[in-house]
């Protein structure tokens, strides 16, 4: 079993987000700061919610606005250099996301014994960064040729930014996903900290039955309970930060107070 089918099962996990800041190479970077002070920011939000209770971590390039549909080399040794370095702080399994880049993800997770990768790996989608248009069969391919079969992959079917260009269903996304061998289906609102609309995340759930169905945007305090009634677990970024801002550090007090919302839905 990988380390995120043992998240699953042990009941509809809380994986929360790391938000590197900007990387080499893409706009909002730092030079003068350097690579010291991105490792620093990761170091103290790990932290935080490590002791808030999360049940894994995904790290994700969420400051290299504009985003692409590849990233460069710089972007993904960068984050995997930033992961290395924490590794001595880690105590839950954690993940990849590299904007929007998945052959680029699953290099970073084999590299730094990720359990799991978040990207779009199917369908056809125009979006605001250009075309979205992933095979999953080349992307398993090259999973498998670089040792990372144990590398979950959960694969957006609803992805911020963007819509189905052939307007397909949830239902058929879902279907189509799962029967392809996706270890997991996100649903999302239109952008990070926007919710996920119910109707998608019931939608999916019964297209895909057998594959767990993720929150992936938009979860808080005032819909977590409701989310958990649906979903197999959440992914959770916007909420647990300063403010409720996707761009400030974590906010101790808002992951603990969250994490006990799951905590008590799961109950229920």
């Amino acid at each position: 079993m990988s380390a995120f089918a043992g998240l699953v099962d042990g009941g509809k996990p809380l994986i929360a987000m790391c938000h590197l800041q900007a990387l080499p190479g893409r706009p909002g970077h730092d030079a003068a700061a350097g690579m010291d002070a991105v490792h620093r920011a990761a170091r103290r939000d790990v932290l935080a919610l490590q002791e808030a209770g999360v049940d894994a971590i995904l790290f994700c390039n969420e400051h290299d606005r504009p985003y692409s549909i590849g990233v460069g080399v710089e972007v993904a040794a960068a984050q995997a250099a930033v992961i290395g370095r924490l590794q001595a702080d880690l105590a839950v399994p954690y993940g990849v996301d590299l904007l929007w880049d998945p052959r680029s993800a699953l290099a970073v997770a084999r590299a730094t014994g990720a359990s799991f990768v978040r990207e779009v790996f199917t369908g056809v989608f125009e979006t605001d960064m250009g075309l979205m248009a992933p095979d999953f069969g080349d992307l398993a391919a090259y999973r498998h040729a670089i040792g990372a079969d144990d590398v979950a992959v959960l694969t957006n079917i609803t992805p911020e930014f963007g819509r189905s260009v052939a307007g397909r269903s949830v239902t058929e996304r879902a279907r189509g996903a799962a029967f392809l061998g996706a270890d997991a289906l996100l649903i999302s609102g239109p952008q990070a900290g926007m919710p996920a609309d119910l109707g998608d995340l019931t939608e999916a759930k019964r297209a895909a039955p057998f594959t767990p169905v993720l929150a992936n945007t938009g979860v808080g305090p005032e819909n977590v309970a409701e989310i958990l009634s649906v979903a197999d677990g959440l992914i959770v970024g916007t909420s647990l930060k300063v403010g409720g801002s996707t761009w400030n550090p974590v906010d101790p007090d808002r992951a603990a107070a969250l994490v006990g919302l799951v905590r008590g839905a799961r109950t229920a």
